[in-house]
């Protein structure tokens, strides 16, 4: 190669490498615009394999209203009294119950009662009734009358799971769903704490534990300490 040719391509070359390098110092000089990458669209719902939240994951609300016989606890900060129909007076309550006859509420008044909306195919119910059937022998000195009412279930699977638990308190069929709904139950467990003249005094939407239980339950026992 003759010696104009490579300072001519060593010219070229110069050329293009400083070419880059000046370019490079640009692009990091300060006030130099950089081109931003472009951002990845993020997903606008969970993928379709994602489980569905549990009812049972949802917060468990309480609410309670003042009263001059018994103290209560504050209303939910989730759910508030009004929910429950709190310091009202208890709707009407008249099923069947298991075994034969009639359970309405109306003929227990003068005694404490708790309500609870349930299902056998619910494993929050199935968990919380040997709880309630353990206040209930603990109190029943108190007068305290505990009522399950199991909502659109066959009569004879209803009254098996009971002797299979070995509870003995009376328990009430909503076959239809009529009652749930009347109480505004739209979803289960669902507990009501009625004193003994009929006023709804506490309110829960479950599954609950004894801790809420007992609140519920001393709402209704005025003067009466329950423990969990």
């Amino acid at each position: 190669m003759g010696g104009k040719t490579a300072i001519a391509l060593g010219l070229v070359t110069g050329v293009v490498v400083g070419g880059l390098l000046v370019g490079g110092l640009v692009a990091f000089l300060p006030g130099t615009a950089v081109p931003a990458p472009t951002p990845t669209a993020a997903p606008t719902s969970y993928p379709s394999s994602a489980p569905t939240p549990a009812a049972s994951a949802m917060p468990v609300a309480s609410a309670s209203a003042d009263s001059s016989a018994s103290p209560m606890a504050e209303p939910s900060a989730t759910t508030g009294a009004a929910e429950f129909g709190v310091g009202q007076p208890a709707p009407a309550l008249v099923v069947p119950q298991v075994g034969g006859g009639t359970i309405d509420l109306a003929s227990l008044k003068g005694k404490p009662v708790w309500v609870n909306f349930m299902a056998t195919w619910c494993p929050s119910c199935i968990d919380e009734l040997p709880l309630m059937a353990g206040f209930a022998a603990r109190y029943e000195d108190t007068g305290l009358v505990v009522v399950p009412v199991d909502v659109r279930e066959d009569e004879k699977a209803v009254a098996a799971f009971f002797k299979g638990l070995g509870v003995t308190f009376p328990v009430g069929l909503d076959s239809d769903g009529a009652a749930s709904a009347e109480w505004g139950a739209i979803a289960l467990p669902v507990h009501f704490w009625i004193d003994k003249d009929g006023i709804v005094r506490d309110g829960a939407l479950g599954g609950i534990g004894p801790d809420i239980m007992a609140t519920g339950l001393e709402s209704i026992l005025p003067g009466v300490t329950v423990t969990p």
